[in-house]
Parts: structure tokens; sequence; C-alpha cells
């Protein structure tokens, strides 16, 4: 706010903001500032909101990109594209405070402008998730006795919820709101007493042991004594453990036929890197621990297989909260678990204790409707990663779903270069259907992937033209891509892809082909967008010889 006069909102992108450099880089680019205000209203722009809305939900998606959003962020050809729903959301929900402040202590005239703005954000927001909703149908055929025991344990502890549980078809057990929900509306809420942290163990005489071994770490510990406290008869959480699976169902638990059908892919590899870890991590524990405190860690309770159990437990169920003494900790929270991803989530934000409360609560990004599930964010994963540790493949195209290159060559980055492509040291590509910049020095890729390779194949030549120098300089640029993809696409290989009798597979071979495909998809459109980049080039790189022989 400046004046009496004038009404306006400062957008600020903060300095402690680990792309900082990058992000005030793209807001320089499309006109703005790092420290931008946004006029609503003054004198001299009397008109309505619909120019300020624009203004504004476009600078708060630069500031709140995450990393894979900005490394494709040349993918959105124009200002009023999204760069993910995630990004959209939290944009969108970003503006609701800083109008909310302005209504609480504003004593402009014109404090309806205010309220109207407010109403257009909530209204974009709806719009967002009535697009993005792909629908969830609830099995009502398939009981959830010990899910409902596990829900009235936690009311009776001071649990609140306008949430129930149900089977969700393809998602397993899910959470459907009990009546329509608004943004900012807590659909849950848990008190820190029912929440499983460290706390919890260290009274006990496990922790005693534990902490007097050397690198174990807090999570370590806690997943110990999950494993042990699965099968105490009194304890507290007794319901908790009860409601929990037998089996997980993740990346980890893959079979070898799954394993060999997902050779070749990343998925392989981050399983393979998993397994590897946690074989490891049990082979320094066991049998040592179970032979020196027996009473402690009882052999038949600290098997391979009940170590594996934990960490697929620990890995899809867990949350990182910050607590009222600011501390992270890892956490399990009862009747929370229930709670599944989406690419659109209805919960954003749900990782801090509230002090004033002493709870965790789980406020609404976007409203859900009476019957509709109600998801979170587990985070912006890849489907590799969400796979190997959570078991699942998301609905829906996942801009997060990338595959790494591993290319860097620092010889080619020039200081004096443009840094929002130059300081990329990490190279990846994903789905070009995922683009909406298809043209000449774009081709669906991504810009400092094709920057690396412009710097590699001609240091001192940083122009984009139509002159002959910069297009020879292209093609090669999109042959050396095209020759990585031929080689991913080569590893990718498979005749069991082709099979028709996939429906027979197992649960972790159906994963694993569904992922191949996938890959392959990714893989084949870098291919026909390298071929169709080469084309235009060639066809414009023609043109500009035949201008040469005219003279």
């Amino acid at each position: 706010m400046d004046t009496d006069e004038e009404l306006s909102i400062l957008l600020e992108l903060s300095e402690y903001d680990s792309f900082f450099d990058k992000k005030e880089k793209l807001l320089q680019s499309n006109g703005f500032s790092s420290k931008q205000r946004v006029c609503l209203w003054s004198p001299s722009k009397p008109g309505g909101t619909s120019d300020a809305v624009k203004v504004l939900v476009q600078i708060a998606r630069i500031i709140h990109l995450n990393k894979v959003e900005l490394y494709f962020a040349d993918d959105a050809r124009t200002s009023g594209e999204i760069y993910s729903p995630r990004n959209e959301l939290e944009a969108l929900n970003s503006i609701i405070p800083l109008i909310d402040t302005l209504l609480s202590s504003c004593k402009h005239p014109r404090t309806n402008i205010l309220q109207e703005l407010r109403t257009t954000i909530l209204a974009l927001i709806s719009d967002l998730g009535d697009k993005k909703i792909l629908g969830s149908i609830v099995e009502k055929e398939l009981g959830c006795e010990q899910e409902e025991h596990l829900l009235e344990w936690g009311k009776s502890n001071g649990v609140r919820t306008q949430l129930q549980i149900a089977y969700v078809k393809g998602a397993g057990r899910g959470a459907i709101a009990e009546k329509d929900l608004k943004v900012g509306d807590i659909a849950l809420e848990i008190p820190v007493s029912i929440i499983i942290n460290e706390e919890l163990v260290r009274q006990t005489d496990m922790y005693r042991v534990l902490e007097k071994v050397e690198g174990i770490s807090s999570e370590t510990i806690l997943l110990l004594w999950s494993m042990k406290e699965k099968h105490n008869q009194d304890s507290r959480f007794r319901i908790y453990f009860d409601s929990l699976p037998e089996e997980f169902n993740t990346g980890l638990s893959f079979g070898v036929d799954a394993l060999a059908t997902s050779v070749g892919t990343l998925l392989f590899e981050e399983i393979t890197v998993a397994k590897e870890h946690l074989r490891d991590q049990y082979g320094q524990l066991f049998p040592t621990l179970s032979d020196t405190f027996p009473e402690i860690f009882p052999p038949k309770m600290y098997t391979w297989k009940q170590f594996l159990w934990a960490c697929e437990l620990w890995y899809s169920n867990s949350m990182t909260i910050k607590f009222s003494d600011g501390t992270l900790r890892t956490c399990l929270i009862p009747i929370a678990g229930f709670l599944n991803h989406s690419l659109c989530p209805h919960i954003l934000h749900y990782g801090k204790i509230d002090p004033a409360t002493n709870s965790l609560k789980f406020p609404l990004s976007r409203p859900c409707k009476s019957g509709e599930e109600c998801c979170l964010s587990y985070g912006s994963f890849s489907n590799s990663h969400l796979i190997t540790f959570y078991g699942f493949l998301p609905q829906g195209d996942n801009p997060y779903n990338v595959l790494p290159l591993d290319i860097d060559d620092a010889s080619c980055i020039d200081s004096t270069e443009d840094e929002l492509t130059s300081s990329w040291t990490e190279h990846m590509v994903r789905g070009t259907w995922l683009s909406n910049n298809c043209n000449m020095y774009c081709y669906g890729l991504p810009s400092p992937l094709l920057d690396h390779f412009r710097r590699r194949g001609n240091p001192k030549l940083h122009t984009k033209t139509y002159l002959q120098g910069d297009l020879e300089n292209e093609v090669r640029v999109l042959e050396d891509i095209r020759c990585i993809s031929e080689a991913m696409m080569a590893n990718l290989d498979d005749p069991s892809l082709y099979d028709d009798d996939r429906e027979d597979c197992s649960w972790d071979e159906k994963l694993a082909l569904e992922y191949k495909i996938q890959q392959r998809e990714i893989v084949s459109s870098l291919l026909i967008s390298c071929d169709s980049g080469i084309d235009m080039v060639k066809k414009e790189l023609r043109k500009c010889m035949a201008e040469d022989i005219r003279g």
C-alpha cells in the first residue's frame, strides 16, 4: 500500500530462495523485478482488476517454481500458461494471505477491489481443480472396519476430521470428504500426543542401546522400534499397527521377474541402489544386535523380511514435521497415512505443528466436494521414485517424471553467458508432449540442455540467428541429443512390452512393464522432437545458403 490514492500489492522473491539468481533473471526477462509492486487501482488506472490478476499470477508462478519447473520453464510458450498444477496452486494460494493482510489493515475507500480480487483468485483455484480432476471411484462393497476403528481411536484421542476412510479403485484406501470443503478449511487435525516420533523411543531400553551405535540415525532407531512395537499387544498404538497392511507392495518388494523387466530403466537403477543400501544397513545391525541383546532384539522379530517391511512403512507413510521447538523430525501420523498422492492435490502444506493448538493441521489449498477423494502431495517426485518408495504410478501426466542425463561438462560453461541457462550443472529430459514451445531453437526440448550442447559445439557462439554458422551448429546440437536418445532407446528394447497376456502378470511385473512403456514414450518423444527440429533447421539452412548464392 503506497498512499490513500493508490491500492497495490507487493510480491517479493525471497533472497534466501535456493534459485534466487535464476528466478530473478526469469522475472526480469518478463519485465518484473524481485520486488514487484502491482497496482490494483489508482486515479490514473481506474479500471477493473483483470490485468492486475494476470500480472500477480505471472509473478507468483515464477516465485514458486521448484527445480524441475524452473529447468523446463521455457516449455510454457506464453505468460498465460501454467508450469504445473502444483505451481499454480502454490502461486494462487500465496496471493490470498497478501490480500487478507491488506483487508485487515486497509483504510482505502476502495477495499471492494480487494474483495473482488480475492473472489477472482478463489475462482481460479476452483477452476484449476475442476479441470484436473480425474475422478476417484469409491468401492463401496469393500469394508473398512479396521480403518474405522482407527478413526474412532483417533477421535477419542483428540483427532478432528471432516474425512471418511474408504477403498478407492486403483489406489487402495483413501480419504473422502464428508461434506463440501473450501479453501482454508481444516480437513484433518492430529494432536502431537499421537504422532509417532523419536521422543517416544527415548525412554526405552532399546534407545539406550542404540544411541551408543556409531552413526545410527534417529530414523533408523524409529524403524527398529516399530519392528518390535508392531508385535506389542500392550502398545498404545496397537490399533494403528493393526490397520497397516502385511505387504506394502513398493518397488523395494519387486521380485526377480519384475526387476528383470525393469532392466534398462531408471526404475531398475533406483530400486537396485536402494535395496543395496538397505541390505548393507541391515547387515551392519544384524545379527550383531540380536546376538548381543536378544531380549531387546528377538531374532524372530528382526529378520530381513521384517526389516524391509518396516523400511517400506517409513518410506511410504512417514512425514517430516517441524515441531514447535524448531526441530525437524521424521514421524508416522496415524490416520493421515490414508491421504493419497495427487498431481493436483487439495492439501499442499501440512508440515508444521501449530503451537497454539499443539497439533498438526491439514488445510485445503483447493476445494473438495462432498464424496470426493481428498488428496495431498507427497512431493514433486519422478514416477520411478513413486514406484520405488510408494508403490504406485500417479494418474495423469507427471511433470516431474524426468530422466537425468549424465553429460555435465564444466569446460563448456562461459561465465559471461546468461546465467539462467549456463549455470545448470545437472541436465534432464521429460516427455516433449508437455511442452507448448516447439518453435525454432526450442523444439519442445529443455532450453538449458540445448544451450549446453550449443556451447559445446561452439563456445564462442552465443547467438540464435538464422545465419549459416548458427544453423549448422544447431543441426549438430540436435544430432547430439538424438544420439543420446537412441542409446537410451536401445536399452529399453524388450519383447515383453508387446505381450498380449499382460493381465496375467503379478502386481510388480505390471508396474515394471507400465513404467518401461512410459520411459520408452519419453525417449520416443525426444527422438521425434529431434527429427522435427533437424528438418526445421535444415529448411532454414537451405534458405540461408540459397540467399548467399543469389548474393
